[in-house]
């Protein structure tokens, strides 16, 4: 669904189109989608939006997603980076994309920024694997963007998801800085993770320029305030009600209440905002996102979308990036020489009955003569076909 909702979007990025009703037709599709899905189960099922749909342009680095009065419009040439995310029953799939509107192959510094943060995805995929550390993942990445002559953006977490959790404890921490540090963890089999790749052709050190253009927060579950306005505690109240756990956008709430509400709010720490950040003007910036599976026969990135033809004006050349691109994805199967036999079941359906006939019979899958083959199982279900027609008659 993710996927699909962001196809919707990178299509409808053309010059003139309005920002906010790009993220308005991300938001809605992942509302309509998931709200389609298990109507007629008895339990109740959360689903719909994980994260909120930003479409952030050029220098601004994320997490821009404007209120309705919003005016303001893409342009040709503009590099845009689009962020989402969806979730049924709390288990979640997030994606971000960096689209360039223009005709034909990317070149220059902009293909260079967009190659680190591809190289930079496709090594991560390949070391955010069962045995290997966070820090193993950090260092890689920031080698690759180096290599295109880029800079990992500072700050940037890429997080374990778990059911209703979008941003779990284990984090891998795309470039070091004062400010933020991890602990060292190993990633362990069965986890889920958000990879989430920021590079810039500037310093890699955004700023936040202006708080008013934060519209994306998430409940803090754990924090309790008395609040004193009014509009604080209405806010407060639909927000627990509409957007218990799940980031949000301040577009789903009644804009000039929310507008004084959210303030309070934040200010004791009852909200978590993500800021919208900026690096300078005239340095490009792109975001790449992908969710990850980490499954026993290897890793299954089930979220992604292709690039544009890009023109970088840098390769790699380095034999430890190399030999990290060269790394399977899936885990080679252990053991080797002759299969064992085994037991394959042929199953006939009554439709109308619902019945199930089931009749095991051992194969070898050398298919050597004398085995068992499918001639001798032709043989042997034939009654059952006769069986399960005369149930569905009866």
């Amino acid at each position: 669904i993710s996927a699909e909702a962001l196809q919707l979007v990178v299509k409808d990025c053309k010059p003139k189109a309005k920002i906010v009703d790009l993220c308005e037709k991300g938001d809605s599709f992942i509302r309509e989608q998931t709200g389609s899905m298990y109507k007629n189960v008895k339990k109740k099922i959360e689903r719909g939006v994980a994260f909120p749909t930003c479409v952030s342009v050029n220098n601004t680095v994320c997490h821009f997603s404007p209120l309705a009065s919003d005016e303001r419009v893409l342009e040709e040439g503009d590099i845009v980076k689009i962020d989402m995310g969806c979730h049924i029953d709390g288990f979640i799939a997030v994606v971000a994309h960096t689209h360039a509107i223009q005709e034909g192959a990317i070149k220059g510094r902009a293909a260079d920024v967009l190659a680190a943060a591809n190289t930079a995805a496709d090594v991560a995929l390949r070391l955010v694997r069962p045995g290997k550390k966070n820090k193993d993942v950090s260092d890689a990445i920031q080698k690759v963007a180096a290599a295109y002559d880029c800079k990992i953006v500072e700050g940037v977490l890429s997080h374990q998801l778990k059911q209703f959790v979008i941003d779990g404890n284990k984090v891998v921490l795309s470039a070091s800085n004062p400010d933020t540090r991890v602990d060292d963890v190993e990633f362990e089999e069965n986890e889920v993770y958000a990879v989430d790749i920021v590079t810039s052709t500037g310093d890699g050190k955004p700023k936040l320029l202006d708080e008013k253009e934060t519209t994306i927060y998430k409940r803090a579950v754990d924090k309790n305030y008395h609040l004193k306005m009014k509009a604080s505690r209405f806010i407060f109240s639909e927000i627990s009600q509409k957007f218990p756990i799940m980031p949000f956008s301040a577009r789903a709430l009644e804009e000039k209440r929310a507008r004084l509400g959210l303030v309070e709010c934040v200010n004791h720490d009852l909200l978590q905002p993500y800021p919208v950040l900026h690096e300078k003007p005239g340095d490009y910036v792109a975001h790449i996102k992908f969710t990850v599976l980490l499954m026993p026969n290897g890793s299954d990135r089930i979220t992604s979308h292709p690039l544009q033809e890009l023109q970088a004006t840098k390769s790699i050349d380095d034999p430890e990036i190399k030999a990290w691109l060269a790394l399977g994805i899936k885990t080679k199967k252990k053991g080797g020489g002759k299969k064992k036999k085994g037991k394959v079941c042929f199953v006939i359906a009554a439709e109308e009955s619902n019945l199930l006939v089931i009749l095991p019979n051992t194969f070898s899958s050398t298919g050597k003569k004398g085995d068992k083959t499918e001639d001798a199982a032709g043989a042997e279900a034939e009654p059952m076909e006769e069986t399960a027609e005369a149930t569905s008659q009866a």
